[in-house]
């Protein structure tokens, strides 16, 4: 089979760093950047497709400022063969984010589309359905699994404690779990190869926001907790009246 498969990347703050707010939104100052990881794994599966002799490239495409070309040129690294930067404001919603992914995998023309399925930073879940639903193709979400056969993906998720097999034909979009593989630590090698390999640079297709962040704020410092040393029937009493006053729960 020789399949073009196209890998859609986020850059995502370090799941270990430190989240600071200023003025409402998410500080950037010192914070670490990497692939998210969800959108490693997919990384991951395609360059195995390509090593079973499935794939006969592997593309991989970001939508973000410059900065998302560290993501792609990891990507690279651990063998992705070459990339695609779409210029966009790092604000956009997911509506503007799938519409500008979107038109970059339309004049790509792949075989198979593949992502996570969420983003460690927002934890939204839309792009990869979004872009499906723009391009009118099939999507199968949250897969642990994949074989493709005969102009088929055959994908295995994960389902209430057991698993599913979903059966579509490609081109598709899909999105995966993370626990679909290890992903591969790039090679000084490959590290010095990503260097030279293509990245193209395309604008964003310009559209309105379907909605926006008005602020983050970081959740209520917790207080202290209260220890009752009395009588069984005194601190009960005395448990209901604080539940009822101080954390506002209705007793009845």
């Amino acid at each position: 089979m020789n399949l073009k498969v196209l890998v859609c990347v986020k850059q995502t703050f370090d799941t270990e760093a430190k989240i600071e707010l200023k003025d409402g939104k998410i500080s950037d100052a010192g914070i670490n950047l990497i692939i998210n990881p969800y959108d490693e794994v997919a990384v991951e599966g395609a360059i195995q497709l390509k090593e079973k002799g499935i794939a006969k490239e592997v593309v991989v495409v970001s939508a973000g400022s410059d900065k998302a070309m560290d993501a792609i040129r990891t990507a690279l690294a651990m063998g992705a063969d070459r990339g695609i930067l779409v210029k966009q404001d790092t604000a956009a919603d997911e509506y503007q984010r799938a519409v500008a992914l979107a038109a970059a995998i339309k004049d790509e023309n792949p075989d198979l589309i593949l992502a996570g399925h969420v983003a460690a930073d927002d934890g939204s879940s839309q792009v990869p359905t979004r872009i499906a639903e723009i391009l009118g193709l099939p999507h199968v979400n949250v897969i642990t699994n994949i074989e493709i056969a005969d102009g088929k993906a055959v994908c295995t998720s994960e389902a209430d404690g057991g698993t599913q097999v979903t059966e579509v034909s490609i081109p598709a979009v899909i999105s995966s779990q993370v626990s679909w593989n290890e992903p591969r630590y790039p090679s000084m090698k490959g590290i010095m190869q990503a260097k030279k390999k293509p990245v193209a640079t395309i604008d964003a297709v310009a559209v309105e926001p379907k909605s926006k962040i008005v602020e983050f704020s970081l959740p209520p410092a917790k207080t202290a907790g209260v220890k009752i040393e009395e009588e069984p029937e005194v601190a009960a009493a005395k448990l209901a009246d604080w539940m009822k006053n101080t954390v506002k729960v209705e007793v009845k």
